[in-house]
């Protein structure tokens, strides 16, 4: 063999496995922004990428899952879209209301996934729920909307109560739909209502005396990711005053709230996932229709019953979904 063509092949050889490699596709990368925690939103992790499975995506193997977390400073949700736009991702999973909110309002026109607890349409996420438009389209658990009837269990529990607070972070983007919502109820029902704003810890203890100076006799603790990261907080605190309280999520049920009533977290984060698949498949979200809750939980927690000397209607306690003794 002429010395000239054995060059050639050997040439030829090496390049082989870098042409290969050359030749392999890109994994997509999914930016997952969130205004919280990544230690207290692990479950919400986990249900979002049981919901990319669901689709035929793995994270880590089909494609990569790139998590943005705010740690509760909404100030951080702009520059944290911004960079995710600017790396030119494949699809933004923005969870939560205000990551929403960030992801849209960076203008870009890289598929957005939401996973809201408020009106989309009232948000300025989407134009309708069926024909949302544009490139956003996710999930709404619906939360604010359920404000009526967290009220109206509220009022079955403790029917002699005419003045009943209610708790919001003045922060959420929701506070001022969750309170147009809590006076439209509570003129139905006849209540009178007192709002108490908090965005901080402080301002949590500040917000429970005032409700405590105005004599309420009741508590509706507002939707937002502040609130529910201060759950342990605000259940403590509804205690010491002797405070019946609803809340939305289960995880206030759990650290010894009264009541709980709303969507179920976990799968709405799995829809979103669901969804964040479809459009790594090459769907359009202004194609797809804007995702409503389906599945709620009403949990109970009978030990603090006792301890505020109630008794659960009949007609109350069976439609639980689980009661905690």
């Amino acid at each position: 063999m002429r010395r000239r063509e054995f060059i050639g092949i050997l040439g030829t050889t090496a390049l082989c496995p870098l042409a290969a490699r050359a030749q392999q596709p890109v994994k997509p990368v999914v930016g997952f922004l969130n205004v919280g925690r990544a230690e207290t939103s692990a479950f919400l992790q986990t249900a979002f990428r049981a919901g990319l499975k669901e689709s035929g995506f793995i994270d880590g193997e089909s494609i990569t899952v790139e998590y943005h977390w705010a740690e509760g400073h909404f100030e951080r949700l702009a520059s944290l879209a911004a960079d995710l736009v600017h790396r030119q991702i494949t699809v933004i999973a923005a969870t939560t209301t205000p990551g929403a909110l960030a992801a849209k309002n960076t203008g870009t026109t890289i598929p957005i996934v939401f996973e809201t607890a408020g009106d989309p349409i009232r948000l300025g996420l989407v134009k309708s729920l069926n024909h949302p438009g544009d490139n956003v389209s996710g999930v709404t658990q619906l939360s604010s909307e359920l404000i009526s009837k967290r009220l109206g269990l509220l009022h079955e529990l403790v029917p002699a109560a005419k003045l009943v607070g209610l708790l919001v972070d003045q922060a959420d983007p929701r506070a001022e739909a969750q309170v147009a919502d809590m006076n439209e109820a509570a003129r139905g029902l006849d209540l009178q209502i007192h709002i108490v704003n908090a965005s901080n810890e402080d301002e949590i203890d500040k917000a429970f005396a005032n409700i405590s100076q105005a004599g309420a006799h009741g508590l509706l603790v507002g939707t937002g990711e502040f609130l529910r990261r201060r759950a342990e907080q605000v259940v403590k605190l509804a205690a010491q005053q002797n405070l019946p309280a609803i809340y939305q999520y289960r995880e206030f049920t759990k650290a010894g709230g009264l009541i709980s009533y709303g969507t179920d977290l976990t799968d709405s984060y799995r829809q979103a996932g669901v969804y964040t698949g479809r459009v790594l498949k090459g769907e359009k979200p202004g194609d797809l229709p804007v995702l409503q809750a389906a599945k709620f939980d009403l949990v109970i927690n009978l030990k603090t019953a006792k301890a505020l000397s109630l008794a659960i209607p009949p007609g109350v306690f069976a439609i639980a979904d689980e009661v905690i003794e």
